[in-house]
């Protein structure tokens, strides 16, 4: 997903670099959604791997 990500991020900075500014605005959307997406999960599991690493080890 993050991978997603950095391609509509590409793609929307090289758009707005010729002007396209549909396409960037559309593309950088999409990248700035994923990004959050991708950010939660990041968040959701680091605390499940936190807590579940304290009840396996006691």
């Amino acid at each position: 997903m993050l991978r997603w990500s950095l391609i509509f991020l590409i793609f929307g900075l090289i758009a707005a670099l010729l002007g396209f500014t549909t396409i960037a605005g559309t593309a950088i959307g999409i990248a700035k959604v994923l990004f959050f997406i991708f950010a939660a999960l990041f968040v959701i599991t680091l605390l499940m791997g936190i807590f579940l690493a304290n009840k396996i080890t006691k």
